[in-house]
């Protein structure tokens, strides 16, 4: 195996006997072939849409498969067995439609790339070799720079594909963003595509990450209202519980409705922490009580023998301890080997054995309380206080906006993010969302003139409200985004981080300090170009960086 889509990748190159993830070598080239095999079918896609075919199967499907591989999400092999299978039924199908409305019209078409064509192997163990075969490192004699282009845009589509299958899940899709995975996925495979076509790419990728973006938070919105500030406990009530994980909102609407009136509480986790700001979700449900532990890193050690049942429904998953094995269940693209899973996708799904096993358990002894934090400051609600921001702005009562944000994880030097928000001026303001914000979560940092200090705009799936109120300052300032005073800190781990960060890029948004490493897969000679065009740079220290950034 070869992996180094994630930050945490060994020794900063790459993974090469076993996933930092805990991902296993034989699902990695599991994972590559899918890869493989979904190129393939987006290249008859692509050509198809020039024929006028499109097929909402193959479109839902691509957005699936490729979401599917993003770290920690998936570590089982049969489902990839299964997943490539189907991608290949789907892509014969399709090619011989496209073929014949061709030939219909009188002209002729060849699909004559291996990934258009191949055969998958009739065992898990053959497709393991076919998946070595068709790897990152493959060929091994393609130029290094076009090698990183092309990963750095296979996935910002990763970050598309789980903006885009959430959305699609409560019933929005947008057939730009389809047409694009296809022609991008396809053109992967393009060896006569240079430098300058692969950077073209990789920035159209940001501006469709953008529409992508702007789809969920509509698609959210619109199923459970705009997200207000609520106040979340982060203790627990004596008795049964649920702990819902992941980012999926159908899922936790479906979980509320399913245990309505069954003395039993649900708490959020990790990325669900958001959820409680949306009203239908909040203010329906009685028994949405709280917030449970932290980020997703430290899952072994919050969920140790937990007397509730946990439900993960997106990325973010890890292998589980044995003292809690018995009681976590997957559902959606998720999977574990082994881990009960709840089938299907969207609505209808029935989260009864989940239920059943936190009736079983003996749930929380007793009331705990362990204070607050506040949610809900999407762009709506940030946005209706923008006259009493300006003002304090123009009164030097705010000096500085700073965006904190990102993913979180275990590797060493994500204390920065502690530190640097601990060490901010008190005439500053914090915009944070995605799970990087645990790092700094419950601090209590007041407020300026009733204006909380720390904001809390949502999920990493809610970039799209960070944009939206960075645009909105603009506007009101009469000036660009890089002339606010904004800066923004990112930390990153996976790829929907890529995805967000060509959106930044692709705004035309400069001097980015990422961290806690810069990505593996991009060489110096693409650093440069992005530090030359972009000024991203790594971060140093909390002292330095202030430093630099309010002198």
């Amino acid at each position: 195996m070869f992996c180094f889509q994630c930050e945490q990748t060994a020794k900063n190159e790459g993974c090469t006997k076993q996933g930092v993830c805990g991902k296993t070598d034989d699902v990695a080239e599991l994972q590559d072939l899918l890869i493989y095999a979904v190129k393939g079918l987006s290249l008859i896609a692509h050509e198809g849409r020039k024929a006028g075919i499109q097929e909402e199967a193959v479109n839902r499907f691509t957005s699936e498969a490729h979401f599917s591989t993003l770290t920690n999400v998936n570590f089982d092999r049969e489902r990839f067995f299964r997943f490539i299978n189907e991608c290949v039924q789907l892509r014969d199908a399709l090619k011989e439609k496209v073929k014949a409305k061709v030939k219909a019209k009188g002209g002729k078409v060849d699909f004559d790339h291996d990934a258009a064509n191949f055969t998958p192997a009739e065992t898990v163990e053959g497709m393991i070799e076919q998946g070595r075969k068709v790897g990152v490192l493959i060929p091994k004699d393609l130029n290094e720079d076009i090698r990183s282009l092309r990963e750095l845009l296979t996935y910002g589509l990763k970050g598309i594909a789980a903006y885009a299958d959430h959305a699609r899940i409560l019933g929005k899709s947008n057939p730009e963003v389809d047409t694009f995975m296809h022609k991008a996925l396809a053109a992967t495979l393009d060896d006569n595509l240079g430098a300058d076509e692969y950077v073209g790419l990789v920035m159209e990728c940001g501006q469709v990450n953008y529409k992508t973006m702007e789809l969920l938070d509509a698609a959210n919105t619109g199923a459970y209202g705009d997200p207000v500030p609520t106040k979340v406990p982060l203790g627990v009530k004596k008795g049964k519980a649920i702990i819902i994980s992941g980012h999926d909102l159908l899922d936790l609407e479906q979980l509320l409705q399913q245990t309505e009136g069954k003395g039993i509480d649900i708490y959020t986790h990790g990325e669900m922490l958001p959820t409680h700001g949306y009203p239908k979700l909040k203010e329906k449900y009685s028994h949405f009580y709280g917030h449970f532990g932290t980020a997703w890193q430290n899952q072994k050690k919050e969920f140790d023998n937990i007397p509730a049942a946990i439900l993960m429904t997106t990325n973010c998953i890890q292998r589980p301890a044995k003292t809690y094995q018995d009681r976590i269940f997957t559902t959606g693209l998720v999977g574990f080997p082994d881990m009960p899973h709840i089938p299907g996708t969207g609505k209808g799904k029935d989260f009864t054995p989940v239920i059943e096993k936190a009736l079983e358990l003996p749930g929380f002894p007793a009331d705990e309380e362990k204070g607050h934090v506040m949610v809900g400051f999407g762009h709506k609600t940030v946005l209706s206080l923008a006259d009493k921001v300006v003002g304090a702005v123009k009164n030097k009562d705010i000096r500085h906006f700073f965006l904190v944000g990102g993913c979180d994880g275990a590797k060493p030097g994500r204390n920065y993010y502690t530190e640097f928000v601990s060490k901010l001026p008190k005439d500053c303001v914090i915009l944070t969302l995605a799970c990087g914000k645990f790092r700094f979560f419950d601090m209590d940092l007041g407020d300026i003139g009733g204006i909380p200090r720390l904001l809390d705009v949502g999920q990493c799936n809610d970039a799209y409200s960070a944009i939206r109120i960075a645009t909105a300052l603009a506007d009101a300032f009469n000036c660009g985004v890089n002339d606010l005073p904004l800066s923004m800190i990112l930390s990153w781990y996976e790829q929907k981080a890529c995805a967000i960060l060509l959106t930044l890029l692709s705004l035309g948004i400069r001097d980015i300090r990422l961290g806690p490493s810069l990505p593996a897969f991009i060489t110096p000679n693409i650093l440069n170009v992005l530090v030359e065009k972009f000024n991203i740079m790594p971060i140093s220290t909390p002292d330095e960086d202030l430093k630099a950034i309010l002198g």
